[in-house]
């Protein structure tokens, strides 16, 4: 049987003038056809997520939820129940947040990161309790590797990350970029993994290649009017907030450009040398 808050391919067997049925191993599900975004013809496959509507029953619909089961979304609050607080994940029927899976009570209105998940009955739900659905210690990522980033928090060290909608990581305040919101998604890499296998995170590509990447930067800033006043005395606050990088990754990187003759360094900053 399938699981109701997933997405799945269905092939069509049969078609009338209301809609189409769909097969899936034993269950045969109807779908308008109102909610086809193409033509649909007999024996082609057609992508819908299936949920369960008011009276539980399973439904299908060609709009995908901005999450299923297992992966997190930053949702809003549409309306508060005697069970819960009901949010809109772009389907018809809102999803619920049980008051037991509140890690605060929640507000109608306002935005709240959660996963998805199922309850007892196998009915979609969503928790903010999201500690109990991550893990903390490293075991598949290798340093350098390419990730899947969700931006959950901000504290004084940084950004409390999602690693995969698996891992719960950290990215360091040096390389917190200006204007990072919660709940915005990202391509990140595998800083380092610690001793104690927790791992940092970055979303600059480590080593040469992040490198390379800060230079296109900084020229890019450069070519507004040909100079930056950012220096090696600058504070790490001041850089990041005007370039988005660390400051360890500017030097190298103003390093590289100035031995390649782009860049004239100054007392007052960095001038970009017209060739």
């Amino acid at each position: 049987m399938l699981s109701p808050g997933y997405s799945y391919k269905l092939k069509c067997k049969s078609i009338n003038e209301k809609g189409a049925w769909l097969y899936a191993e034993e269950q045969q599900l109807f779908l308008p056809r109102s909610e086809w975004l193409e033509e649909v013809a007999p024996d082609s496959s057609v992508e819908v997520f299936l949920y369960l509507d008011r009276d539980n029953k399973p439904t299908v619909t060609t709009t995908l939820a901005a999450a299923q089961v297992g992966e997190f979304a930053l949702l809003k609050v549409q309306s508060i129940g005697p069970h819960g607080a009901f949010l809109d994940w772009g389907l018809k029927k809102d999803l619920l947040a049980p008051y037991s899976e509140q890690a605060q009570k929640m507000e109608e209105g306002r935005r709240y990161l959660v996963h998805v998940c199922h309850d007892k009955e196998n009915r979609p739900i969503a928790s903010s309790r999201l500690e109990k659905f991550l893990v903390k210690e490293n075991r598949d990522l290798a340093e350098g590797e390419e990730i899947d980033l969700l931006i959950w928090a901000f504290t004084d060290l940084g950004a409390k990350v999602i690693v995969n909608n698996y891992y719960e990581a950290l990215l360091y305040k040096d390389e917190v970029p200006p204007g990072l919101k919660r709940g915005e998604r990202h391509t990140g890499y595998v800083l380092r993994i610690r001793a104690d296998h927790r791992i940092d995170v970055t979303l600059r590509r480590p080593g040469a290649a992040g490198v390379k990447d800060a230079r296109e930067i900084i020229l890019e800033a450069l070519e507004v009017d040909g100079f930056l006043s950012l220096h090696d005395q600058s504070p790490p606050e001041l850089i990041r907030n005007q370039l988005g990088l660390s400051k360890k990754v500017f030097k190298k990187a103003v390093g590289g450009l100035y031995k390649d003759g782009l860049v004239k360094l100054g007392d007052q900053g960095i001038s970009l040398l017209k060739k």
